[in-house]
């Protein structure tokens, strides 16, 4: 976006709370976070349209809620638009239809100069931007994410890509947005279980590297998670803010952004086990994972107790699950998890790699993990 037109949205949305860029030389992006940005996001888009037409991408639970916000404001800008929309829901990130998202953006006669939106939370995101990466050898696309979850984690630093029976987002790509406008205001209406679901990727950043967050959270998170509008603004600036600096210094994943992971190890697993169905939503399994990823750190000698149950604390205070038992429809085998984790993109040469901590806000890799030790934990944990 020029400096021009940047100039001109931000007079145009004064509740912007603050403007991110993710740097990435010639890939570079902004992530907007505020209020009322979908009543107004034609504004933001148009600058980078090379034509003013573009596909929306949403699904049906989205499209209800919040697509006429963001048509009426494409239509403002006299931008044409068409809208495909798909099933809500994690079986969505399916080849199946990636193949169908791809076919009707072609008889959409999407061209490769052109940008589309994908608007909606993770699964939207991860598939409109996987499908934008291979559609006429990569296209641009605009997120537009509506869920906590997505805000502060999938639709920031170009991770796309669908699941397969062997596991969760390993098909995929790295492709980045050309643009992020994350409406705080779009979360008012998230049921109260996706809403606590998007708070564990919050956690997730003071568990990493920031301290000072976690404790903040542990301060504010039920407020948070109960309509407090200005400290629901700030924990998403801080979260974006903290994935952007990662991601600038390693947009591939080639060593510091697998911290990024933190959880999520165990977190894919649990997801697979469940067959991701009801029984568990992704950041359900996150927080599950980030106690997991405490106590092992812990049976390794590498932390203390006292932070496995802190962490379990703050969690369990707002709501969410924090082990193995707390997922419903029966127990799970230690070793169908440990065959999941075989799976995991962090692998390499056949040796498991996790990220583990040393304390509250000093997570690192732990490459070549026992998986002897593991099979032993998790057994004592199912």
């Amino acid at each position: 976006m020029s400096s021009s037109s940047a100039k001109s949205a931000a007079t145009t949305i004064p509740q912007i709370h603050e403007t991110i860029e993710v740097s990435l030389g010639a890939r570079s992006y902004p992530i907007h976070v505020g209020t009322g940005l979908l009543e107004h996001a034609g504004s933001f888009i148009k600058p980078v349209l090379t034509r003013p037409r573009t596909v929306i991408v949403t699904d049906h639970n989205v499209a209800e809620a919040i697509l006429p916000k963001v048509q009426k404001s494409l239509d403002a800008e006299g931008i044409a638009h068409q809208t495909i929309t798909l099933p809500p829901g994690e079986g969505t990130k399916s080849f199946d239809n990636l193949a169908r998202l791809t076919d009707l953006l072609l008889d959409a006669k999407v061209e490769r100069s052109d940008i589309i939106i994908a608007l909606g939370g993770g699964v939207i995101g991860d598939l409109t931007g996987f499908a934008a990466s291979i559609l006429r050898r990569g296209i641009d696309f605009i997120q537009i994410p509506t869920s906590l979850l997505a805000q502060v984690d999938s639709s920031v630093g170009g991770k796309t890509g669908i699941n397969t029976k062997r596991g969760k987002n390993l098909v995929g790509a790295f492709h980045q947005p050309r643009l992020v406008l994350a409406d705080t205001g779009a979360l008012s209406s998230l049921p109260p279980r996706e809403l606590r679901a998007g708070y564990a990727e919050i956690v997730k950043y003071g568990l990493i590297n920031q301290p000072d967050f976690f404790e903040w959270l542990e301060k504010n998170g039920a407020a948070l998670l109960e309509g407090g509008t200005d400290l629901l603004a700030h924990a998403v600036t801080v979260s974006c803010k903290a994935k952007a600096a990662i991601v600038a210094q390693d947009e591939r994943e080639q060593g510091k952004r697998a911290l990024l992971n933190l959880g999520h190890t165990f977190g894919h697993a649990l997801e697979a086990e469940a067959g991701y169905s009801g029984r568990i939503v992704h950041g359900e399994a996150v927080a599950i994972g980030m106690c997991l990823a405490h106590e092992f750190s812990q049976v390794q000698g590498l932390a203390t107790g006292q932070d496995a149950v802190r962490v379990a604390a703050h969690l369990s205070s707002v709501g969410l699950p924090t082990c193995i038992g707390d997922i419903p429809g029966g127990p799970m085998l230690a070793e169908a998890l440990v065959e999941h984790i075989y799976q995991d993109k962090k692998a390499s040469g056949g040796a498991l790699t996790f990220i583990l901590t040393r304390g509250i806000g000093k997570a690192f890799v732990a490459k070549d993990i026992d998986p002897a030790a593991l099979l032993h934990f998790l057994t004592t944990r199912v």
